[in-house]
């Protein structure tokens, strides 16, 4: 039960929102750094189709954003990068909680057994 897809999958996702969530700050601090080109963490698809296929085993890809520069060559936008770090804040919430029902489960069934 432990070595389920399911479990591989929320740990995946964990590890993937962890990486979203120290990107996003790290593009957050050179928001007003010359050149800086802001990072975006991708792996949602990568999932999904690893679920699909019976692993749920998935590394997380940083990409490079494609999102307009300003003069002096940065594309850091401070609001998008707010709104992601609340969106992938609630997703980790969500992930944690999902994998603390898991342990949860385990551990009634090892207290009745």
């Amino acid at each position: 039960m432990l070595e389920s897809v399911t479990s591989t999958a929320l740990t995946s996702a964990l590890d993937g929102l962890a990486l979203r969530q120290r990107t996003i700050a790290n593009n957050i601090a050179n928001v007003n750094t010359p050149g800086y080109t802001a990072k975006r963490v991708q792996f949602e698809d990568a999932l999904a189709s690893s679920v699909r296929a019976g692993s749920g085993s998935v590394t997380a890809t940083t990409e490079r954003s494609l999102e307009p520069t300003r003069l002096d060559g940065n594309n850091v936008n401070l609001d998008t990068e707010t709104l992601s770090n609340v969106d992938t804040v609630l997703r980790y919430q969500f992930a944690s909680r999902a994998v603390e029902g898991t342990f949860s489960g385990v551990r009634t069934a090892m207290r009745t057994s």
